[in-house]
C-alpha cells in the first residue's frame, strides 16, 4: 500500500477540522450500523408523534411538506432500505387516510404541497406491494389531477393564475409525474399529458424574463423573483432538466443556469435568495447554495461539456461545507437538507470527500438534533416531526446514508 500524498493528508486534516467544528469528534462519528439503528428509532418516534399517538385515521394536513404524508414517505424510505413489510403496510395505511383528507385540496396539484403527492405515493407503495388494483386506483386518481385545466395554459393564453414553482406550482406537478414514471415505468404518465405543461412552464419563464436579455427564464412567486429550490429558479430548472428538451428550449435552460452561475456572489460563491437581493445570508435548500448545488449537479450531467456547471456545483458545495451547519435540523432550511448537497456531489464526482462531508453533517444531527429541536420549540417552532421542517427529514437522511450511491433528496431528486 502506497503512502498518502501531501494533498491527501491535507484533505484528511481539513475533514477532521470540519468535523470538530460540527461538534462531532472523529471517534464519535457513528458507524453505518449506528446510523441505521438511529434512523429506525427516529422513524418510530415520527410514527408515534404523527400517527400512532393520535390513534391513526386523523389527518389535518395530508401533504408531504409538513403534513402526514411526510410520515408515509419516511416509512417508504425505511422499507426501501430494510425491506420491512410493516413499514410498507404503514405507508399504505397513512396514504389511505391522506387520500380522504386530500379531497379538499382540489386545486393543489403538487407533490410536496398538494394531492398529487398523495396519489403518487399510493401508487408507488401499491407497486412495491404488487397490488395491481390499488396501483391502478391511485394512478387513475393522479391522471385526474393531470386534467387540471390550468396546468398546460401558457402566458399567451392568459395562463398566469397557477404558479410555476416546486412547492405549489407546475414544477411540483411535473416532479410528481416524473416520480411515478421512475417507479412504475416510463410512460405511466404519457408524454402527451406532460409536454404541454413543460411548454407552459417554459413560456411562463420567457414571459417573466422579457425585460432581461441575459436570462431567458425567470419566474415570480408572490411578486418576488426567487432563485432558490423551494419557490424559484433552482427548483424549476431542476425539474426541467429531467425532460428531453431540444432546440431553443434546451438552450434557454442552459443559458438560465449559466446566468445563475455568473451572477452568484463573487466574494463567497453563495447564491442570492432572489433576483437583485444583495444579502448573502441564507445557505440552505430552500434559499441559497444548498439547493442550487443539487440543481447544478443535475445540470452538469445534462450538459457534460459545460465544465463550468460541474465547477460551480463543487464551489456551491464548498459554501455549504463552510456555512451550512446552522441551527435547524430539517430538509428545507437545516442541516439535513444541506447534507444532501454532498450526497449529490458524491454521485456526480465519485469523490469520497463528499460522502465524508455528508456523514459529518449527519453525525452532527446524530448528536445534536433533539437539542436543536428543543431550542426551536422554545423559539416558537412547530412541525417538529414533519418531513421538511423536522425530524422525519433527518430519518430519511440517515436511511439514505446506507445507500449513498442512490440517495435522493425527498420530493426534489429522483
Amino acid at each position: 500500500m502506497s503512502s498518502p500524498t501531501v494533498s491527501e493528508m491535507e484533505h484528511d486534516e481539513a475533514v477532521l477540522r470540519r468535523m470538530e467544528s460540527l461538534h462531532v469528534a472523529v471517534d464519535l462519528l457513528p458507524s453505518s450500523e449506528a446510523f441505521l439503528k438511529a434512523a429506525i428509532s427516529l422513524k418510530d418516534q415520527v410514527l408515534e408523534a404523527t400517527w400512532k399517538g393520535s390513534g391513526g385515521g386523523r389527518c389535518i394536513d395530508p401533504t408531504a411538506y409538513v403534513g402526514l404524508l411526510g410520515t408515509a414517505i419516511t416509512c417508504l424510505r425505511a422499507y426501501e432500505v430494510t425491506g420491512s413489510p410493516a413499514d410498507l403496510r404503514l405507508a399504505a395505511e397513512i396514504v389511505d387516510t391522506c387520500t380522504a383528507a386530500a379531497r379538499s385540496y382540489r386545486r393543489r396539484v403538487t407533490f410536496l404541497c398538494g394531492r398529487a403527492g398523495v396519489y403518487v405515493l399510493g401508487a408507488v407503495a401499491a407497486n412495491y406491494g404488487e397490488d395491481t388494483q390499488r396501483r391502478k386506483l391511485f394512478l387513475d386518481l393522479f391522471l385526474e389531477v393531470a386534467q387540471e385545466r390550468a396546468l398546460p395554459i401558457g402566458p399567451e393564453e392568459g395562463g398566469l393564475g397557477m404558479p410555476y414553482e416546486l412547492l405549489h406550482g407546475r414544477a411540483g406537478f411535473l416532479y410528481a409525474a416524473l416520480f411515478i414514471n421512475k417507479h412504475l415505468g416510463p410512460g405511466s404518465i404519457p408524454a402527451e399529458l406532460l409536454d404541454p405543461v413543460v411548454e407552459a412552464v417554459l413560456a411562463g419563464g420567457r414571459a417573466g424574463a422579457s425585460d432581461n436579455p441575459d436570462c431567458p427564464l425567470m419566474y415570480r412567486w408572490h411578486g418576488t423573483r426567487f432563485w432558490g429550490a423551494a419557490h424559484g429558479l433552482a427548483g424549476i430548472l431542476h425539474v426541467l432538466l429531467h425532460f428531453r428538451l431540444n432546440g431553443s428550449d434546451r438552450e434557454d435552460v442552459r443559458k438560465t443556469v449559466r446566468y445563475m452561475v455568473q451572477n452568484r456572489f463573487g466574494h463567497s460563491g453563495n447564491y442570492p435568495s432572489s433576483e437583485g437581493n444583495p444579502r448573502d445570508k441564507l445557505v440552505q435548500w430552500s434559499h441559497g447554495a444548498g439547493g442550487v448545488a443539487i440543481m447544478l449537479c443535475k445540470a452538469a450531467q445534462v450538459f457534460p461539456d459545460e465544465r463550468e456547471f460541474r465547477d460551480a456545483a463543487i464551489e456551491a458545495g464548498e459554501v455549504v461545507w463552510k456555512r451550512g451547519s446552522n441551527q435547524k435540523v430539517g430538509l428545507a432550511d437545516g442541516i439535513a437538507g444541506n447534507a444532501y448537497a454532498f450526497l449529490s456531489l458524491y454521485q456526480l464526482t465519485k469523490e469520497k470527500v463528499y460522502l465524508e462531508r455528508a456523514e459529518a453533517f449527519a453525525g452532527s444531527l446524530y448528536h445534536n438534533a433533539f437539542k436543536l429541536v428543543a431550542r426551536d420549540q422554545v423559539n416558537g417552532g412547530e412541525n417538529t416531526y414533519s418531513l421538511f421542517q423536522g425530524l422525519a427529514g433527518v430519518a430519511c437522511l440517515w436511511f439514505d446514508l446506507m445507500t449513498p450511491e442512490s440517495a435522493s433528496f425527498p420530493g426534489f431528486e429522483l
